[in-house]
């Protein structure tokens, strides 16, 4: 029988796992969060670990910021092995501490640096790929879906870049809400959120038509390359884009 141990789903509770689990020799055949559905050969242990901060803390003392991060950002990926990635990240790290990133001879690390650099680009894509519109009681509106969960980092670059506006991000795939009241943001269920009294302004309406019509004007006919565009804006996202509605 394989042992898959179970955690609530959140970075803080893995970690704390991980290092429970490496503290008392446990070699565990997986790691998964509380949803999983196991299969006929696997029995799921859920051992109840509560998160520790000294945990988190002691991956970027110990390991180094960069470390910490591609730790981090595997856990926001899609990856279906992640976990057990992280766990085997962190076993080489205890015996390599803050050169463990060099080591990319050993496959755990090469994936951690792999899937974080994934992550992060897809972050980077999103930045410039979410468009916002305007609806009633001046709060912005976004929707995104992106592969990898980045709602959080998505955020955090929309939280300086604007500041000074009420907005609101969507990931469709996830069922989640970014909301941010000028000070903080807070990422929220859909179930706590209901946009059904929300409208796009009028003049979101004219600005839109604006957008697209300057699009188009200042394309250039002859020198439309579709395999080009799509390099640098894949057709996945092109379904929240306004400038690209006409063309789907």
């Amino acid at each position: 029988m394989n042992n898959v141990y179970l955690y609530n789903d959140s970075f803080n509770e893995l970690i704390s796992l991980i290092f429970y689990l490496l503290k008392n020799n446990i070699k565990p055949t997986n790691i998964k969060d509380v949803s999983y559905n196991p299969n006929l050969f696997e029995e799921c242990i859920f051992l109840g670990i509560k998160s520790k901060e000294q945990d988190i803390n002691n991956i970027a003392l110990q390991f180094g910021y960069y470390a910490f991060r591609c730790i981090y950002y595997v856990y926001l990926s899609n990856n279906e092995s992640k976990e057990l990635i992280i766990y085997y990240f962190i076993l080489n790290a205890i015996k390599y501490r803050k050169k463990i990133t060099y080591m990319r001879n050993l496959k755990c690390v090469h994936e951690t640096l792999r899937i974080a650099e994934y992550v992060s680009h897809e972050t980077h894509k999103m930045k410039g790929f979410t468009r916002f519109k305007e609806i009633n009681n001046n709060i912005l509106y976004a929707e995104i879906e992106p592969v990898n969960n980045i709602l959080e980092l998505v955020s955090k670059h929309f939280e300086k870049r604007l500041k000074n506006e009420y907005w609101i991000i969507k990931d469709v795939q996830r069922r989640l809400f970014s909301v941010y009241d000028k000070k903080n943001f807070y990422i929220i269920p859909e179930e706590n959120l209901k946009l059904e009294d929300f409208r796009i302004s009028k003049e979101e309406k004219e600005i839109k038509e604006m957008w697209q019509l300057f699009y188009k004007t200042i394309g250039i006919k002859e020198r439309k390359n579709d395999r080009c565009r799509m390099n640098f804006m894949p057709k996945r996202y092109w379904k929240y884009l306004i400038e690209m509605e006409d063309e789907l």
